[in-house]
């Protein structure tokens, strides 16, 4: 089994609750590793507490599994910590194809702005910081009239 064989089958695992989203585009993926037919490998998850993380645990070794594995292993690491900008610019386009605002790249502190994903407009507001997930809050959109989910950004700390 090769690297590029693994890569290629973690591309089909999808986001359970976004299922346009690989767990490749959003990030996921720290590391993997190949000894024969054994694969090693290593997410980050996007939140610790997300109920979601057991079935991509089984999505992640059935799909390896299915491409020439003999025996896969899962492990959520803790650090370095997921963070957003992560997110690969498919990952960001295929958020907004699904209707979810991708979060900014760079913030200023204290400000969280999102174009809406269906027109593009800036004129949006924060309806609800806790949306339908940990990872999501619920935006209005001024310009279009529609509400919409927007991932919720977590950046790295500034180090001084």
């Amino acid at each position: 089994m090769t690297n590029e064989e693994v890569w290629r089958a973690l591309e089909t695992v999808k986001d359970p609750e976004i299922d346009s989203v690989s767990i490749v585009d959003l990030g996921m993926v720290e590391q993997v590793e190949i000894r024969d037919d054994m694969v090693s490998i290593h997410l980050l998850p996007t939140f610790l507490g997300c109920p979601a993380l057991d079935i991509i645990r089984s999505r992640v070794e059935e799909a390896v599994k299915q491409a020439g594995a003999q025996a896969v292993t899962v492990e959520f690491l803790r650090h370095p910590p997921w963070t957003s900008d992560r997110i690969s610019e498919v990952g960001r386009e295929r958020l907004k194809q699904f209707g979810i605002a991708p979060p900014p790249r760079q913030m200023e502190p204290g400000a969280w702005q999102v174009e809406c994903p269906y027109c593009g407009a800036e004129r949006t507001v924060m309806e609800n910081l806790f949306g339908p997930t940990a990872c999501r809050s619920i935006f209005y959109c001024r310009q279009c009239k529609n509400p919409f989910e927007a991932m919720k950004p977590v950046l790295p700390l500034a180090m001084e």
